[in-house]
């Protein structure tokens, strides 16, 4: 399944006056074993167009080789659609200081600026259960108040967050109820590597709700 191309350009449009670059489709069946939502690209998936394809994309697909699925039986896609970015300088082995882009959190304006693309994911891929991968994804979809540090791991069973209008600043719930399971974003374990049990022990908590 993938959203129009008058979709597509709609978000390119809507995401152009901020410091993003790229832009990645969402990937898999209109009628997937898991839907996944993570927060945005990064450099790798700007430049192939394959949504979790990096390093955390490695993982991933490891945590789903571990509850029996592939990439090919889920969808996959991100809050923002093109990757955010600040610019920093790295010292080279040869001793030169250059500058380049690092990854960086999506900005309250720039989710804005994509929620009709994932609002239309939302309603048209038919998923058992939409795995949030991350704060981005989980408050995105299930409010402002939720952590994923609170929630993680859990089945939450309620509405979601959709854009008002496309002309509006401001998300409503939609009446239809969704099954939510949040967990820690594969990319955390980088940062904090005692994440990585939590994470295990929230795959095997899916696995046993998909069973």
């Amino acid at each position: 399944m993938q959203i129009p191309e008058s979709l597509a350009e709609l978000g390119k449009k809507r995401i152009k006056p901020y410091t993003v670059e790229g832009f990645v489709y969402g990937s898999g069946p209109a009628k997937p074993k898991l839907m996944l939502v993570g927060e945005a690209p990064g450099e790798t998936e700007i430049h192939n167009g394959i949504p979790f394809s990096g390093r955390a994309g490695k993982h991933l697909m490891g945590f789903l080789e571990q509850i029996g699925l592939s990439r090919e039986e889920v969808y996959i896609t991100s809050a923002v659609r093109s990757r955010p970015y600040k610019w920093g300088e790295k010292r080279e082995r040869s001793g030169e200081v250059v500058k380049r882009k690092y990854n960086r959190t999506p900005t309250a304006k720039e989710i804005l600026a994509h929620a009709p693309l994932l609002d239309y994911e939302i309603e048209h891929v038919v998923a058992p259960v939409i795995v949030t991968l991350g704060n981005i994804g989980l408050k995105r979809l299930a409010g402002a108040d939720k952590k994923i540090s609170e929630v993680h791991g859990q089945l939450l069973e309620q509405p979601v967050q959709r854009l008002a209008g496309l002309d509006d600043v401001s998300y409503e719930w939609t009446k239809k109820l969704y099954r939510l399971f949040p967990t820690y974003h594969p990319a955390s374990i980088f940062y904090n590597r005692s994440l990585l049990e939590s994470i295990n022990d929230d795959f095997d908590r899916l696995r046993k709700l998909l069973d």
